[in-house]
């Protein structure tokens, strides 16, 4: 069932309604999509449609509900996404982030924001971002060089699903924007081949800053099952147009990392993460069955 909230958000000059299904986010998007609704308005566990297509909604069968009911229905079908999960929440904490790192340079942390938080992406989009600048924080205890975290912020802001063209225009993107900042330029440069670095995740053993951002990108491997199958589905998702050549691709990644010993390269991304990311690939290998999680997560949860 398709439910709507009263226009009562203000945004943009108006107000805004709050449609959500009580069955999953393909009814929720199949029936936004009839709507003609843009997939731009779609915020995780809900869309945000303006006052004057409420109307025009209801007649198309949403079910009228106070803003209170709507929420302990997304609750009560475990669609509801916190708020540290949700991408349009986390500009802030990342807009803060990003002055902090290269400060004088709104423009351009404002430029990234926008690309991380493209209406394709599934997985690669803010809360990737910040996933790997917090797992960055545990590896050096909150002492990044500045290459490692530049390189965080550029490393998928180019992301069409294509491994390899996505990582060298995402490096490209660095060394056109980065020096127009004031970043020196052996900085750029490394942040630059850095960014290359994560089509392999195979640093050289004395490439420190290789294995920060690698093991960064990596941490997602060792969520707990329940979050790791919130990935693969988010993953899978951003790759619904290869049907069958996904589920190759995907296990001749997964037989790579598999493989790798150590799979991660600092002393501290072993001891974090390297138990647990074995367990779930080795799981995903043997096509345990996946956790039930809410199809959510579809839409809710870097690179495979």
């Amino acid at each position: 069932m398709i439910y709507i909230d009263p226009p009562m958000w203000p945004a943009h000059n108006t107000l805004f309604s709050h449609l959500v299904s009580d069955t999953g986010l393909d009814e929720l998007h199949a029936f936004t999509a009839a709507a003609g609704i843009s997939p731009r308005a779609f915020d995780g566990d809900h869309y945000d449609v303006p006052r004057e297509r409420y109307d025009a909604l209801v007649s198309r069968g949403a079910v009228p509900v106070s803003g209170g009911d709507l929420v302990r229905i997304l609750i009560a079908c475990g669609l509801r996404i916190p708020a540290r999960e949700r991408p349009s929440a986390l500009a802030g904490p990342l807009r803060h982030r990003w002055n902090r790192l290269l400060p004088g340079t709104p423009d351009l942390g404002g430029r990234l924001l926008e690309h991380w938080n493209e209406p394709h992406r599934r997985y690669h989009d803010r809360r990737h971002l910040l996933q790997v600048l917090e797992a960055l924080d545990l590896l050096t205890d909150s002492d990044v060089p500045l290459p490692v975290a530049l390189a965080a912020w550029f490393h998928d802001a180019v992301y069409t699903g294509r491994p390899g063209a996505d990582e060298e225009a995402s490096a490209r993107l660095a060394e056109q924007l980065l020096p127009a900042a004031g970043v020196a330029a052996a900085v750029t440069a490394e942040c630059a081949r850095l960014v290359r670095l994560t089509a392999t995740h195979d640093p050289a053993a004395a490439d420190i800053h290789g294995a920060l951002l690698t093991d960064a990108d990596l941490a997602v491997l060792a969520r707990e099952p329940a979050r790791y199958a919130a990935y693969l589905q988010a993953v899978r998702a951003e790759y619904a147009h290869l049907s069958e050549d996904f589920a190759a691709g995907r296990r001749r990644v997964v037989r790579q990392l598999a493989a790798a010993d150590p799979l991660y390269r600092t002393p501290a991304g072993r001891r974090l993460w390297e138990e647990q990311a074995r367990r779930n690939l080795a799981g995903e290998l043997a096509g345990a069955p996946a956790v039930v999680v809410p199809s959510r997560t579809a839409a809710a949860d870097n690179r495979q």
